[in-house]
């Protein structure tokens, strides 16, 4: 994954493949940074200033989270 990661033109790919490996660092501090920007480039240019994400994440970034929130907890 870590070449698929690189690859990718968007720049959600590049902030989620930084936080995997912040993650894997045991760096909370810098993934929770991570999380909010990938957040941020999720879901910009997404509706007016009234919008309300309602979609879920994708699979592989609900594992990541949750690694997120067990590292947390250690």
């Amino acid at each position: 994954m870590e070449d698929l990661a690189l690859n990718k033109h968007r720049l959600s790919d590049r902030i989620f493949y930084a936080l995997q490996l912040a993650i894997e660092q045991k760096d909370a501090q810098v993934a929770d940074t991570l999380v909010n920007a990938l957040e941020l480039s999720m879901t910009r240019n997404s509706g007016g200033g009234e919008f309300v994400e309602r979609r879920d994440y994708p699979p592989e970034v609900e594992s990541v989270l949750k690694k997120l929130r067990a590292l947390k907890n250690a």
